[in-house]
């Protein structure tokens, strides 16, 4: 029906635009974990590090890539769901997932 339709579009596009807000939160993640890394051994071997901070870092760094591998595995799932639609060689289910991608990639 034309209403099925339009909501099976609907869904795409939100799933779409989930995918690409997953991705750029898994991004925004990279970049916390980066900054959460311990020292480089050089500078260990200048700077006497404290005991607490190292392992508060690593703590927070492992937290980090905690976040990351759930965004991705969130990512991998909607993706495959995304495709499975799109091969359903529907015209308008395309250009939704598109659409939808579109927007999710703008905001």
């Amino acid at each position: 029906s034309p209403a099925g339709m339009v909501l099976s579009v609907l869904v795409i596009l939100l799933l779409s635009m989930l995918y690409e807000a997953i991705k750029m939160g898994k991004a925004l993640l990279l970049r916390r974990a980066l900054l959460a890394l311990p020292h480089s051994l050089s500078q260990e071997s200048l700077v006497e590090p404290e005991e607490r901070d190292s392992s508060s870092a690593q703590g927070r760094w492992f937290g980090y890539h905690v976040g990351q591998t759930l965004f991705h595995v969130v990512q991998v799932v909607l993706g495959y769901l995304v495709m499975l639609a799109v091969m359903s060689y529907n015209a308008w289910i395309f250009l939704g997932a598109i659409l939808g991608s579109t927007l999710g990639y703008f905001l």
